[in-house]
């Protein structure tokens, strides 16, 4: 059989053909290159806590861990440190052959905000397996700043996945000798042999200022704000919800336990158009750095000479020393099971991050962000 992620016209099919259904309907601008935007429905729970409803129904959980239930259809503000269960709009009608695995939006992670996605009986989080049918909902604690939300708007994507596309270390050395993946600061091709691969492409920290990395190195969250509105696109100062990291003179700075921070990757990355990647961390084993919330590159960022990922950083447990250049993450690439009609930064797609340096969320006014 063969493995891949479904691509755009293939996730087009699934909801021409009602497999997948939303009341309303599903929106074009919904459909990514390899994934799909979920949309928040009309209601929301504060939960006591989070749960993993690998025995029931997660309205069951619902009925006996509900604090309150609210309405989202004109907004409503979920508190920081506080656990909801949104309802999404988009339902799964058809038992499908794939695999459902849900990431957070690029500004979803940028935000600070833990999401997860959960199924009726399913026993693991972000995961809907082959054959399921019937509703998802999304678990929600914003960790920084509250946040006004409000049906319609998307706050998770999922991708539909066949088999094990993952490609081995020999098979992306292979890609990347056809074709550069991963670029300096000035735009020119880092040598293969200069790469390193380790279950994946390993990626580094920028903590001096480059070509393209002009200002701060890095953001790190204010402890009280305001409401971060997510109707409003460049609405906020950053000022008002971030402190700036200047470049520290050594190209090492200390990170601080349960704060939250957004980096630079030190290096640019570009994704082909026949391949999908997702970031993870580098050593899952150290315990002390949760390193990313969004992970889904889609087909075609960084166009062809790379853009820098973005590092949603959050320390655990001990003051954590980080050093410029050192290996923070790595990417893996996924085949797809055929090129994507559309890929991201292609007109008309709304790619938000195309070209992006070091970026905040698109509700900030923030230079190194390309509006695309």
């Amino acid at each position: 059989m063969e493995a891949g992620i479904l691509p755009h016209q293939g996730i087009v099919e699934l909801i021409r053909s009602g497999a997948l259904s939303s009341n309303p309907g599903i929106a074009p601008h919904q459909v990514q290159p390899a994934s799909l935007d979920l949309r928040l429905a009309t209601v929301g729970y504060r939960v006591r806590s989070g749960f993993l409803p690998e025995r029931r129904p997660v309205a069951d959980f619902l009925d006996d861990q509900t604090l309150y239930r609210f309405d989202l259809t004109d907004g409503a503000i979920l508190e920081r440190g506080h656990a909801y269960v949104l309802p999404l709009l988009e339902q799964v009608t058809t038992p499908l052959p794939y695999q459902i695995r849900a990431n957070p939006k690029s500004s979803t992670g940028r935000l600070d905000l833990f999401t997860r996605l959960l199924a009726d009986r399913s026993g693991r989080f972000e995961v809907a397996p082959p054959g399921y049918t019937g509703p998802l909902f999304l678990e929600v604690v914003p960790r920084s700043f509250p946040v006004r939300v409000r049906t319609g708007q998307s706050l998770t994507q999922v991708r539909f996945v066949l088999g094990d596309p993952v490609l081995d270390d020999a098979a992306l050395r292979a890609e990347y000798e056809r074709s550069p993946l991963l670029f300096h600061a000035d735009g020119l091709p880092i040598p293969v042999e200069e790469a390193r691969f380790d279950q994946g492409l390993c990626m580094g920290i920028a903590l001096r200022r480059d070509a393209d990395l002009t200002g701060p190195v890095g953001y790190e969250a204010r402890g009280y704000t305001d409401v971060v509105d997510l109707a409003r696109i460049g609405g906020y100062d950053p000022a008002g919800f971030f402190h700036e990291i200047p470049p520290p003179p050594d190209g090492r700075t200390v990170v601080q336990p349960e704060a939250f921070y957004i980096f630079a990757s030190k290096e640019r990355v570009r994704i082909p158009r026949h391949l999908a990647a997702e970031m993870g961390a580098y050593d899952v084993g150290l315990g002390e750095l949760r390193t990313n919330y969004a992970g889904f590159f889609d087909n075609g960022f960084g166009g062809e000479c790379g853009t820098r990922a973005v590092l949603e950083v959050r320390p655990h447990d001990v003051p954590f020393l980080v050093e410029d250049g050192q290996v923070f993450f790595r990417l893996q690439f996924f085949r797809t099971l055929e090129e994507p009609g559309i890929a991201y930064g292609d007109r008309g797609l709304g790619s938000h991050y195309q070209g992006q340096g070091l970026a905040l969320s698109k509700h900030f006014r923030c230079a190194g962000r390309r509006q695309g």
